[in-house]
């Protein structure tokens, strides 16, 4: 079974049935008690077929799972599974390009090509064999048509077009309008069938930035060691997702089409909707399209790993930048009772409220964290447990310390309670992914890629109710001993790392305005339009007042029986610089009546938790879990905010861990770049460095952090409730348990203020890594502008809202600068904040320039396109007629909307609109707004490998030390 997600269902019997529904031919499987009503069909061909109906919206999540990942990459060239993954968006024969006739010579050419390339050594020779390869495609792209698979998704209204690539599966991803599931299925039929690949050597280099970004990613080299101690003759452990750099500098077109023809058959594949359907049509349209896919009979079976045992601890050691960490993992079968327990295991140890580890380390801040979980692989069961040092510990007694907690499960040194709480919180967890159809639909592609039976996926928790606390410490004994693999992570340059210099690429033709035929067919299809439905704040929620005056914001569910209760503060840390501080060592802290551990267990036990979260204007305290236990959490959770018990060993261990966190920070790529970040947007004394500085830490009385707890409630606040109960019952239970005084004091004001952008600077911050993190910002100094909000909207859409965007098309697929880029207007969250522009990329160090340079170009001299316009457009309706906002979301829309000064739905107004703008009002407002405007760029990087002197160009250089942008 799925490892990390698992399927509540109350069925008593145990058998599958059959059924053949409303006179269809198509028989399909249930599973008796089924919260989802789960059809299961297998086509002719073996294609299987999971659908679920859930009519919350007009619209229908869809995966299609190939059972192939990156263990069945071939052992010469890995990250195969996941490079065709990213082919699979290039089109076929009959869309991606205006004359396959024509192209397929030089396709067939640069394929030959490059099976040479990567057999030569000599590097003058492959420079010579690469330029012919970047000439035959720069002809070939002539030809082409970029990204028409991205415009075929947004001309049937389809949002999230993503794919991913893990060891076992490749699934492709697509969340499309409930009318258009037959243009949706004959899409997809003819790219599963007739992939084609085109646009080869631009996004190999593409992928080898995605490579160097993993190299940055300290924890992802922790994973991939671990696994190569647990699994040393299996590709979980011989091979890696993303592959060796020197196989993806050296790829095979041929091994890519041998694997493709192997693999993405329809006996290796499964489709999962979830969402608005009808099964009986929706298995009609699937079978119509898919049903002439050809099987493979020759499919190569499942693996069946035998694995040497691990008698002793396997010890290795990985290099980084980032903070030191350690971590463990236990390697263990798969089956449908192993998995039970070791789910309950999983969650007896680390569930973040009651388990073992969060109770006796994180809790008792005996490291600086820890936490634990399954790596989710089909073939085993692999467990970590992963940990911080304090400042002066050793990575070897945090080692030591989360190995005694395991000691304890093998003991049994556990509350037995601990097991039912368990169950509980699985179900109200599972309640939760009922919720989403994107949830139900992954449900799907878990119980296919792993060979799991539904009935046993269904039946799961019923199983897990049957486990006592002796099979657990039976199974913990078997199986979590000495036979773990030990991963230090240890700060230092890593020297496994190649570096790459970037080759010489002939930016490819965009062809724009070119639509093959098959585009032009699936526009021209009719299908019944869907009418919009828009927030009526009047009709869709409710409010009321409480206790002490305060607004209730009301929304009913009707779907379960969980609820979500917010209390809304219009203050933050910009208000009071320790509140940040005071609420999270409020997580240490116990009552006069109970204790830290007693507080978390019965939180647990009633499966309800609650949380604080200060940001800079606004902080938000939540309390959710199963409505029965609301008024007990209610009450527990009032008691902590009004009686919370200063406790100074906690406050003196809490100060040192803070600065610890800090210093790690510092060592972090994404840290130094927020950081940085956040100094060009506000200035030196941008609202990240409010903070308590060391010495106010450490003479920090904590009394004064636990008063500040204490007070909180004493101001102006709006609550938000979500859930079963009535509006009676609601105010019942906010005036018994909400403790606030009869008269609320007002918020104390504070604001910080966008820097302007008047002139061209650069600021640049040193970071030691193969990738450079680059933005670029420009303060508008406009606020929130409600009439101009459709045509912001439609100038972002078209020019980086997708695959179809000129930022995507020009950064990344014409130029291959990076994996990761973007460029768009930053509407206003509060209505007197500014419109800010803001660019990103990350990309190899010697493509800075080239990357700045691409930028500049596109943004101030925008590519025009009608038909790449028109597609903007039509995919925004399409999006606005089926889009809903529903549940909390209701109530969140209502608050966002307030904070911006407006009272209906702005939605309304964009659809209205986005059916008479035309590219040249974007054009215009383009030229007004965004053209030649000034900026301040950030660089994060090594300046040894940075070009500095072309750098100028963009303005005065102006180097920032980890003290100006961290405060400390």
């Amino acid at each position: 079974m799925n490892k990390s997600k698992k399927f509540i269902g109350a069925a008593v019997l145990m058998v599958l049935m059959t059924a053949c529904g409303n006179g269809s031919k198509f028989k399909y499987e249930t599973v008796p008690n089924d919260p989802m009503q789960t059809r299961i069909y297998t086509l002719d061909n073996g294609l299987k077929v999971y659908l679920t109906v859930n009519k919350e919206t007009p619209r229908i999540q869809t995966y299609i799972a190939v059972r192939v990942g990156g263990k069945n990459d071939p052992a010469e060239t890995t990250g195969l599974a996941h490079y065709f993954e990213h082919l699979m968006f290039k089109g076929t024969e009959k869309f991606g390009t205006t004359d396959f006739s024509k192209e397929k010579p030089m396709l067939d050419e640069i394929e030959r090509l490059f099976e040479v390339y990567r057999k030569t050594t000599d590097e003058a020779e492959r420079k010579a064999i690469y330029h012919q390869i970047d000439s035959v495609s720069y002809e070939a792209s002539k030809i082409a048509i970029p990204n028409e698979y991205d415009k075929l998704m947004a001309a049937i209204g389809a949002n999230g077009t993503n794919a991913y690539t893990s060891y076992d599966q490749t699934v492709y991803v697509e969340d499309i309008p409930s009318n258009e599931i037959d243009n949706w299925a004959k899409i997809q039929a003819d790219r599963f069938q007739n992939a084609t690949i085109r646009g080869f050597h631009t996004e190999l280099e593409t992928v080898y930035e995605e490579k160097n970004m993993s190299l940055t990613k300290d924890f992802r080299k922790v994973y991939e060691t671990l696994l190569s101690a647990l699994y040393p003759d299996y590709p979980y452990g011989t091979q890696t997702v993303l592959g060796s750099q020197d196989h993806l500098k050296n790829p095979s077109i041929t091994n890519i089409k041998n694997y493709f023809n192997t693999w993405y058959v329809p006996n290796n594949m499964a489709i999962c909707m979830s969402g608005d359907l009808n099964p009986d049509e929706t298995i009609e349209i699937i079978n119509k399209y898919f049903g002439e896919m050809k099987p493979n009979p020759n499919l190569p079976e499942r693996p069946q790993p035998k694995e040497s045992p691990i008698k002793e601890p396997v010890v290795k050691e990985v290099m980084g930048l980032d903070a030191e960490s350690v971590a463990l993992a236990w390697r263990m079968p798969t089956t449908v009772d192993d998995d039970v327990i070791s789910a309950l295991i999983s969650s007896i140890l680390y569930n973040g409220q009651a388990g073992l580890l969060d109770v006796n380390l994180n809790q008792q801040q005996k490291v600086l964290g820890c936490f634990a979980g399954s790596l989710g692989l089909s073939d085993y069961y692999t467990y970590m447990i992963s940990g911080q040092p304090k400042q002066g510990q050793t990575l070897d007694e945090v080692k030591d310390l989360m190995l005694a907690e395991v000691e304890k499960l093998r003991k049994g040194e556990f509350d037995e309670e601990l097991l039912q709480a368990t169950i509980n919180n699985y179900k109200l967890y599972y309640m939760k992914q009922f919720e989403s159809n994107e949830s139900r639909a992954d449900m799907f592609v878990s119980a296919f890629v792993d060979g799991d039976q539904w009935s046993d996926v269904v039946n799961f928790i019923d199983k897990m109710s049957k486990v006592n606390k002796q099979q657990v410490v039976d199974f913990a004994n078997k199986y979590f001993a000495d036979n773990y693999a030990l991963v230090y992570k240890r700060m230092g340059k890593d020297t496994n790392e190649k570096k790459m210099d970037k080759p010489s690429i002939t930016p490819i033709v965009m062809n724009r305005d070119s639509v093959s035929s098959f585009l032009k067919e699936i526009q021209a299809s009719k299908v019944t339009p869907i009418e919009p439905v828009f927030l009526d704040f009047e009709k869709d929620m409710q409010k009321f007042n409480a206790k002490s005056d305060i607004e209730v914001l009301y929304k009913k569910n009707d779907m379960n029986d969980l609820f979500q209760i917010t209390y809304v503060f219009d203050m933050g840390s910009q208000n009071d610089k320790a509140l940040s501080t005071a609420f999270s060592y409020m997580e240490y802290l116990g009552t006069s009546k109970k204790s830290l551990a007693e507080i978390n267990k019965e939180f647990y036990r009633l499966a309800c938790s609650f949380s604080v979260h200060p940001g800079m204007k606004r902080t938000y305290v939540m309390l959710s879990g199963l409505q029965e236990n609301m008024p007990q959490a209610m009450q527990l959770f009032e008691e902590i905010l009004a009686d919370a018990q200063v406790d100074a060993d906690a406050y003196k261990n809490y100060a040192a861990d803070i600065l610890k966190k800090r210093a790690d920070a510092k060592l972090n790529q994404s840290s130094n770049f927020s950081q940085l970040l956040n100094y060009a947007m506000y200035g030196e004394n941008s609202p990240s460095k409010n903070i308590l500085s060391e010495k106010e830490l450490t003479e920090m009385d904590p009394q004064k952090l636990v008063d500040c707890i204490h007070k909180f409630n004493s101001y102006k606040h709006r609550i938000m409730y979500y859930g079963p109960a009535t509006q009676e019952e609601v105010t019942s239970i906010i005036n018994q348990y909400h403790n606030v005084p009869e008269q609320l004091v007002d918020v104390p004001a504070y604001d910080y203020q966008y820097q302007p952008t008047n002139e061209n600077k650069v600021y640049f911050a040193e970071y030691d890594a193969k990738q450079i993190y680059f933005t670029g910002i420009s303060n508008f100094e406009k606020q929130y502008d409600a009439a101009l909000q459709p045509t912001v909207s439609m100038y972002n859409e078209y020019f980086s809202g997708g695959m179809n965007s000129i930022v995507f098309q020009e950064m990344r697929e014409a130029r291959s600068l990076a994996y990761s880029s973007y460029a768009f207007i930053t509407s206003p969250s509060y209505k007197e904040y500014p419109y800010i522009f803001r660019s990103f990329i990350a990309t190899q160090n010697d493509k800075m320039i080239d990357a700045m340079e691409a930028f500049d170009e596109i943004i101030n001299n925008m590519p025009e396109s009608e038909k790449a316009f028109k597609l903007a457009q039509e995919g925004t309706i399409s999006r606005l007629r089926t889009e809903r906002i529903t549940g909390m979301d209701v109530l969140w829309e209502y608050i966002d909307l307030q904070d911006k000064g407006i009272s209906e739905d702005p939605r309304k107004d964009l659809f209205q609109k986005a059916q008479t703008l035309t590219l040249k009002d974007v054009k215009d407002f383009q030229q007004k707004w965004v053209k030649d405007r000034k900026y301040t760029y950030c660089v994060l990087g090594h300046e040894k490998d940075l070009d500095m002197k072309s750098l100028e160009k963009y303005g005065k250089i102006t180097k920032l030390s980890q003290k100006d942008i961290f405060g400390y």
